[in-house]
């Protein structure tokens, strides 16, 4: 195994792990946002009126995103067995 290779799997890997984990990041990151806009507009500075509904976001979109987060993680390690066989 050559440099170039070991890059290419490095690659994939992050793409693979960049991808999996921006549904749940995008939707914690839009609700965190709309919610403190909503508390600057209210003047309500309570800490703890973000977690709920974070919580249940990340919640439901994980549920959802599971079975294409599921299909990537299972390609990904598909091809990286492909290569590690491709090796021996």
């Amino acid at each position: 195994m050559n440099e170039i290779e070991v890059i290419d799997i490095a690659r994939d890997a992050m793409w693979t792990m960049l991808l999996v984990s921006a549904p749940v990041l995008l939707v914690g990151l839009i609700i965190g946002l709309a919610i403190s806009i909503f508390q600057t507009l209210t003047h309500i500075q309570e800490q703890t009126l973000t977690f709920i509904p974070k919580i249940t976001a990340v919640f439901a979109v994980s549920i959802i995103a599971l079975p294409w987060m599921l299909r990537h993680l299972t390609e990904f390690t598909e091809r990286l067995m492909d290569k590690i066989v491709a090796l021996g």
